[in-house]
């Protein structure tokens, strides 16, 4: 991905003027959509984004790639699952909720939305309770 492109939606009636969106924007909205399903641990970023997380700073696009090109935005998406989740199923409601996210908040339409599980968690950061 060029660092220059941006997308550019169309012109709305108004005449106001034109709306970008950078690509960045679009991973954010999609790694904090994906973040939301349930069966989702973590979304996987590269060894940068990782460094740079440890380091105090927060990078709600990690894991997730945008690629603007002449037949449309393709979205791809690195994620670690819980174990013990239906791996169709999650992966299923990810491209549903980053869709649906994505069309509600920027009104584009994706091309195609790639889950790629990298991943399992196995075990639960909170400590098991008896009841």
């Amino acid at each position: 991905m060029e660092d220059n492109q941006i997308l550019e939606l169309e012109e709305q009636k108004s005449g106001l003027g034109k709306v970008e969106i950078s690509p960045e924007v679009i991973e954010v909205i999609a790694g904090i959509a994906a973040q939301e399903v349930e069966g989702i641990a973590a979304l996987r970023g590269s060894f940068a984004t990782d460094v740079a997380e440890r380091l105090g700073r927060k990078n709600h696009g990690k894991g997730v790639k945008v690629d603007l090109n002449e037949s449309g935005i393709i979205v791809d998406v690195s994620v670690i699952i819980v174990y013990g989740a239906s791996v169709p199923e999650v992966a299923n409601l990810v491209q549903m909720n980053i869709k649906q996210t994505l069309h509600t908040m920027t009104a584009i339409q994706l091309e195609a939305i790639n889950v790629h599980v990298v991943g399992v968690q196995f075990e639960s950061s909170e400590p098991f309770k008896e009841e």
